[in-house]
């Protein structure tokens, strides 16, 4: 059975940090290119960032570059997003996503909420 487990979510204030883990199971992980989503109420999911199967590349949306970083640790079939300097823009729940041809999974999403 395939599985996407987010933890990490919760509140914090301004300038602060969280690190969201994502926890897979039921598939081979290491072949999968992995992607950080977000969803912000009445707006259009984006992704913020993403890595390929072995670390070796990742890519990051404007908005997050320099605050934000992902990595995975194939070993242990997780993936993580490291955020610092949060700000209030970044409250949104975040989805976990791997794909691998035509094979796509999603987590049930973590929520972000980034306010003082």
């Amino acid at each position: 059975q395939v599985q996407l487990v987010e933890s990490g979510g919760g509140l914090v204030q301004p300038g602060g940090s969280l690190r969201l883990s994502c926890a897979a199971s039921g598939f081979a992980f290491s072949m999968y290119l992995m992607n950080w989503y977000r969803q912000a109420p009445g707006k259009e999911r984006e992704l913020v960032a993403s890595i390929t199967n072995n670390g070796g590349t990742r890519n990051y949306a404007d908005s997050v570059q320099g605050r934000f970083t992902i990595s995975r640790d194939n070993a242990k079939k997780t993936g993580y997003l490291q955020m610092n300097n949060l700000k209030p823009e970044d409250t949104a729940v975040y989805y976990c996503n791997n794909r691998w041809i035509q094979y796509e999974y999603w987590g049930q999403g973590t929520q972000v909420t980034v306010s003082s």
